[in-house]
This record gives C-alpha cells, structure tokens and sequence, in this order.
C-alpha cells in the first residue's frame, strides 16, 4: 500500500510538471520569453558589450614610446688608448622617453562619440526587438488559428461520426438507403484528412514558435487572449507615442546626437597633436641631457576630408528622420483604419455564426425524423463549416491587423516588458 501511494504521488508529479511544460501561453508571454531567449537577440546583446569596449578605448590615453639609439665605433683605430671594443668611452647611446598628448577637447569629444556610438547600439537593439516580437506575434497568431481550425474541424467530424453511427442503425431498422450512411461516412473521412493535416501544420507552426521564443518546451497559446487597446487609445496617441518611442525614430535620433559630436571631434582633429619627452645620451662617458618636441605642421592636411564627411552624414540622417516621421504616419494611419475595418467585420460575424448554428440544428433534427434529404444535411453542415472558417480568417485578419498596429506604433516592445 506504501509503495502505492508513492507511486500515484511520483505520478502526480510528472502529470503536473507536464501540465507545466504545456501551458496555455499568452502573446504578452510569448513576447517576454523571446525578449530573454530569442537565439537572434542573445547573439545582437554581444554587439553592445562591444560598444562598451569601444567607450573604454575612447578614455585611454595614448603611450608613451621609449627609444634606444646605440652608435659603436667601427674602426679600432679610433679607440681611446687601452680600452676595448665594448668599453663606453668607444660608443654613443642614445635613451629618448616620449609621449604623444592630446588636447583637452580632443580627447573629451572622442570619448562623447564612443558613448554616443554606444547609445546608438542600444537603440539599434530595440529596433532588432520590435521585428523579433512582431515575427514572434505573428507566429503565435498562426498557432492559435491552426488551434482554433483543429477544434472547428473536431467538432463537424465528432457530428459526422454520431451521425454514421446512428444512420447505421437506421440503414439496419430499413429508415435511410445505404446511399446516406456512405455520404455520411465519406463526409466523416474527409474531415480525417482535413484533421490530419491542419494537425501536422500547427506542430509545424509550435516548431517554429519555439524557435522564435528559444525553448524546447511544447507550446500551447491561449485560445481566450484578448486582442484589445485600452478605451482612451486612438489614432492621435498612437502617433504621438510612435513619434516620440518607436525604436527606429529613436535610433536616428541617436545618429543625428553621434554626427553632431562627430563634427566635434573631426573639427578638433584639425589641430596636431604635440610629442614631448626626454633624452639621455651618454656620449665617449660624456653625459648629455636633453628636452625632445614635434608637433605637425598642418600645412597641407587639416583633417578637411573627415570633417566634411561628418557634415554630410548629418545631414543625411536629418533627412532619414523626416523620411521616417512620414513613414511613420502612413503606417499609423493605414494599419489603424485597417485594425477599424477587421474589428467591426469581427463583430458582424456574431450574429452569422448563431444563424449558421440554428440552421444545423433544425435541418439535423429535421432529417434525423425524416423531414428532409441527406442532402440538405450536408448542405447545412457545409454552410456552417465554411461560416465557421469564414469567421476565424476574419479573426485572424482581425488579430493581425492588432499586431501589427503595436509594431508600427512600437507598443509591441512594451508589450514584452
């Protein structure tokens, strides 16, 4: 009995830790585990590190050079009286300590440009983010059509199979020909194969969902997630927010930030950079001490090529972002006119599916007394197979048109937060 209980209590375990790897996901969930798991995101995250590196190269300041020049008398005639070749009074040396120094706004704008090099790296990541979530969003909007396909489809086999079943016993008691149990069993083996193959679509579609959110657990979505915005949300805070948060906006913000302190820092550039240091030189035992300096003369080069450069590019990404503010109105404008459209087609789809229903059920009824032919049965079931299949492509529609109304608004990254 002992070693029952245990045995139903380790059972119990797995039930439940199965239950758990096969939970319902929600697309606020899915968004989150792709945030943390995507496979594309967690190879992107190494390129911010690098920009790390970069501000921590932009603060180091430059070495300083230590240089050695040995000169050896070559002929030993020349040698000093009762002294050998390797003797100090027979050579010169020559020890020279330099160290190249940058100006105050030199090195201060080449470190404002690694940062803001490096913001630009983050606001490229959130960009990267905002596409990963919408393909993540629209996989599991085609896992939970496929899921939604597999029960309408269960639901009319499950109907054909009670009604082969009773018509085999009509066709016994002499009620209905043969011809009506064959149509009925054919109308059961087509939604077999219907079945089977919407089933093997949705393990494709769970496949690639997996990938996308990086697990290797079985994923379910939540049939009963709602699709709604918030009561106050209309097209002009929509475009506010998408203005002043969608990734892409900011990220030319940052390139517009990184040109400015580039000019700086090219401008800055223009000036030569000064190399001072020390000298020791011992020359025949004679000891010479010295002060060494160079600094370029900017006669011909004076940085002209990068600064105009800069100018440029500065202007090109003021010009990207009225491109992309235009953009991003079109896509406001277009995607929530079209989410309006899919919304109220949902809505109109209430009333048909009843209707559609109501039919069935009085022409099943109606046949199974012996009021109607076999043929208005499949009729009827037909109509409302393809009521029902009509209403999940207006859902799908309908659910994509949301989706994409958080990509083009950027909603869709605080979504996943």
């Amino acid at each position: 009995m002992r070693y029952r209980i245990s045995f139903l209590l380790v059972l119990g375990y797995f039930v439940c830790l199965t239950a758990e790897a096969q939970s319902s996901m929600s697309l606020q969930e899915a968004l989150k585990a792709a945030r943390v798991n995507n496979l594309f995101l967690k190879t992107e995250r190494y390129t911010i590190e690098a920009g790390q590196a970069d501000v921590v190269s932009a603060k180091l300041r430059p070495n300083p050079a230590l240089n050695n020049q040995t000169l050896q008398l070559a002929n030993s005639k020349y040698y000093q009286e009762n002294t050998a070749w390797n003797s100090p009074h027979n050579r010169q040396v020559w020890w020279q300590l330099t160290k190249p120094f940058q100006l105050p706004n030199q090195r201060k704008y080449r470190i404002d440009v690694a940062n803001q090099g490096y913001n630009l790296i983050n606001k490229n990541f959130l960009e990267l983010e905002r596409n990963v979530f919408f393909d993540v969003a629209s996989k599991w909007l085609d896992v939970w059509i496929a899921q939604n396909q597999i029960r309408v489809i269960e639901i009319a086999k499950n109907n054909a199979d009670t009604l082969a079943k009773i018509n085999a016993l009509r066709l016994k008691n002499q009620v209905i020909s043969e011809t009506d149990l064959i149509r009925t069993q054919l109308l059961s083996e087509q939604y077999a194969v219907q079945l089977k193959s919407v089933r093997q679509d949705l393990l494709n579609k769970r496949s690639q969902l997996r990938f996308l959110i990086g697990t290797t657990d079985s994923v379910d979505v939540d049939l009963t997630n709602e699709f709604l915005f918030p009561e106050s949300i209309n097209i002009d805070t929509l475009l506010r927010y998408a203005l002043a948060n969608r990734s892409d906006i900011q990220q030319i913000q940052s390139m517009i930030t990184l040109s400015e302190s580039n000019i700086k820092f090219q401008r800055s550039m223009a000036l030569p950079q000064p190399e001072l240091g020390m000298i020791w030189n011992p020359q025949n035992t004679v000891p010479y001490v010295g002060f060494f300096g160079t600094i370029e003369l900017p006669i011909f080069s004076r940085n002209q090529g990068e600064i105009q450069k800069s100018t440029i590019l500065k202007k090109q990404a003021e010009q990207n972002y009225v491109t992309v503010q235009t953009q991003i109105q079109t896509e406001i404008n277009t995607a929530y006119k079209s989410f309006i459209v899919q919304q109220q087609n949902v809505e109109r789809f209430t009333g048909i599916l009843q209707q559609a229903q109501s039919i069935l059920d009085r022409v099943r009824y109606a046949y199974l007394r012996g009021g109607t032919t076999i043929i208005d049965f499949l009729e009827a079931q037909r109509s409302w197979l393809e009521t029902q299949q009509q209403y999940y492509d207006a859902q799908q529609q309908y659910r994509q048109s949301y989706i994409q109304l958080l990509f083009v608004s950027g909603l869709i990254n605080q979504l996943a937060q």
